[in-house]
């Protein structure tokens, strides 16, 4: 039995003495569970999985999330839908306010079986929230309850955002995806790239479908759009951000983003801007 006891809050009124360990959110006898954790720049969670899904989200900071088949980046208006049992791992980025969310197998199961990100609107965020200042162990048909369905409801209607890293094996791969990673406007070719790695350019881009599934350049905007966003989410404008990720121009950028995602980048920061 969990038991909730009244304590200092953080401004978000989350109790500062609610468990941090995400062992006691598994078995809760409740359909869905909310966990808060403050995180500093350079912590690691090494690979790990639950008995429940888990929606992986952070009201602050950026973290980086992988599994053996894709790397996510997240910034505080996304969050990684996580199925059961499937492993990660999760690197902090910047200062971080973790506040993610435990959802029972069962309850879970219509999600689906692979990872997807999610957009968090403001009313989710606002949800989760509210049911961190309930008990872990909440009253079934209380506010709690009520919350917890209301989080369910959300979940189901969120848009997805087409946003993915898949990653590879290959060893000489998985050393030039690395790399690119680290530093995602570098103007390094795959010729240079493929130097690195002991391989030829051609190999590499033999090998990018092969391994992900995306040619070099789909992979490569991949990595653009996640760290895009991250940047987006800082308030950075749309031209800075095209030439830090090595675009010729503002308008090559946006050109690219909305091919992908169908809309503008300026359309997201007037959205968020809206939000605030």
């Amino acid at each position: 039995m969990y038991t909730h006891h009244p304590a200092q809050t953080h401004p978000d009124g989350v109790p500062f003495s609610r468990s941090t360990s995400s062992h006691d959110y598994q078995h809760v006898p409740r359909p869905v569970t909310a966990m808060s954790k403050q995180y500093a720049p350079g912590d690691y969670t090494a690979p790990h999985s639950h008995v429940r899904a888990q929606l992986l989200y952070a009201t602050e900071g950026v973290m980086r999330v992988s599994t053996e088949h894709g790397v996510w980046i997240l910034p505080p208006r996304r969050a990684l839908l996580i199925p059961v049992g499937v492993v990660h791992e999760v690197h902090i980025l910047s200062e971080l306010s973790m506040r993610t969310v435990y959802i029972d197998a069962q309850v879970a199961a219509p999600y689906g079986s692979d990872c997807k990100v999610l957009e968090v609107s403001r009313l989710l965020r606002e949800l989760i929230l509210a049911l961190l200042a309930e008990p872990i162990e909440y009253a079934l048909a209380g506010r709690g309850d009520w919350l917890a369905h209301l989080i369910l409801s959300e979940l189901t209607a969120a848009d997805t955002v087409p946003i993915a890293i898949p990653w590879p094996r290959d060893r000489r791969l998985v050393a030039v995806c690395s790399a690119i990673m680290n530093a995602p406007g570098s103007r390094r070719s795959i010729e240079d790239w493929a130097q690195d790695a002991g391989a030829s350019a051609r190999t590499l881009i033999r090998l990018f479908p092969k391994e992900t599934g995306l040619h070099y350049r789909q992979w490569l905007q991949q990595v653009h759009l996640a760290e895009a966003f991250c940047r987006l989410d800082r308030g950075e404008g749309v031209a800075a951000i095209a030439y830090a990720l090595g675009y010729a121009s503002p308008s090559a950028f946006s050109a690219m983003f909305r091919r992908i995602l169908g809309r503008t980048p300026q359309h997201y920061l007037s959205e968020w801007r809206a939000a605030d």
